[in-house]
């Protein structure tokens, strides 16, 4: 069975670190791009970071570059977002999700796998 589990959310401070993890089962993870995504409350799901599937591409979205940082680790079947200098508009579930793909493209609406989602919240 394909399923992305993400963990790593919690309560942090304005300026706090957090360290998410997203690790696949049931699949061979290096064959996909990862992406992830988060959504505030009252608000759609946004992208925010997008890894090619050999980590080779990354993008981010404009308001946490600088921040946060993706990466992978294939042979853990495992990808990471560390998220430093954290604000209160970083409040939200993030989820990461997976495509197959080239290059570090993640529409929100073309993923095909997507995880549960893990909760930051982010105090000021």
């Amino acid at each position: 069975q394909l399923q992305f589990v993400e963990s790593g959310g919690g309560l942090v401070q304005s300026g706090g670190s957090l360290r998410l993890s997203c690790a696949a089962s049931g699949f061979i993870l290096g064959y996909y791009t990862v992406g992830w995504f988060r959504q505030a409350p009252g608000k759609e799901r946004e992208e925010v970071s997008c890894i090619s599937s050999r980590g080779m591409f990354v993008n981010y979205v404009d308001s946490v570059k600088g921040r946060f940082t993706i990466s992978r680790d294939n042979a853990k079947n495992t990808v990471y977002l560390q998220m430093n200098s954290l604000k209160p508009e970083d409040t939200g579930v993030y989820y990461c999700a997976g495509h197959e793909t080239i290059g570090a493209h993640c529409p929100t609406s073309g993923m095909d796998y997507w995880g549960k989602g893990t909760l930051v919240i982010v105090s000021s």
